[in-house]
Parts: structure tokens; sequence; C-alpha cells
């Protein structure tokens, strides 16, 4: 059974960074494309950014560009967000998705392609 776990949540002051993390397993890590979603109180899911499952591909949110960056470690079996310059309207919970069909072209930015998703792990900006 996949599994999908995210950490590296927290309290940051605005401008400042953090890097989260997801793990999958339960099945090979590198052929399927995963992303990373948010859900502020009060609002619907949203798209933040996508990577392809050979990583060879990303895409991002507007408001995140520049400043967000998605990666993996196939060795790790995770997938990074490392968040920059975060700002008070970046608190959210954050949430890993992964497909579940393999090689897969460019990678959706619609939360229903992905089946599996993680419990989410929560960003707060004070400003």
């Amino acid at each position: 059974q996949v599994q999908v776990v995210e950490s590296g949540g927290g309290l940051v002051q605005a401008g400042g960074s953090l890097r989260l993390s997801c793990v999958v397993s339960g099945r090979t890590f590198s052929s399927y494309n995963t992303a990373w979603f948010r859900q502020a109180p009060g609002n619907e899911r949203e798209f933040v950014a996508a990577i392809k499952w050979n990583g060879l591909a990303t895409d991002y949110v507007d408001s995140v560009k520049g400043r967000f960056t998605i990666s993996k470690d196939n060795a790790k079996h995770t997938v990074y967000l490392q968040m920059n310059s975060l700002k008070p309207e970046d608190t959210a919970v954050y949430y890993c998705a992964t497909e579940t069909s393999r090689y897969r072209n460019n990678p959706s930015l619609a939360p229903a392609v992905y089946p599996v998703w993680g419990q989410g792990t929560l960003v707060t900006v004070s400003s």
C-alpha cells in the first residue's frame, strides 16, 4: 500500500524559509509524478508545485514562482519543497500527493489526478 508522509512544517517569520519533505513508500518511487498542494482556513485546496517522475519538469503556481523550489531524491524516496521569502499568505496546511499511473506526461495541477495524499503539515508565517 502506498503511503505519503509529510514533515517540515512549523512557525516562521515573514521572509524566512522552511523545507518540507514528502516520503513516499510502498512502491517504486521514481516512476510517478508528485505534487504539493495547500489549503488555508476557509479556502479550497490549491496547487502549489509539481515535479515529473523523472525530475525533468516542474510547475508552480504563479504566487510562489521564484520563491519555492520542488525537487526529488530518488535514493531517499523523498520529494522536497524548499520555501524561501515566506509571506503570511503562504500560511496553510501543505499536502503532498502522488499519482498512481507510471511515466505520465507533465504533472497535472488538478487535485483529482492524485489519488494518494499525505496527512498534511502546517506552515504558519507570522508578519
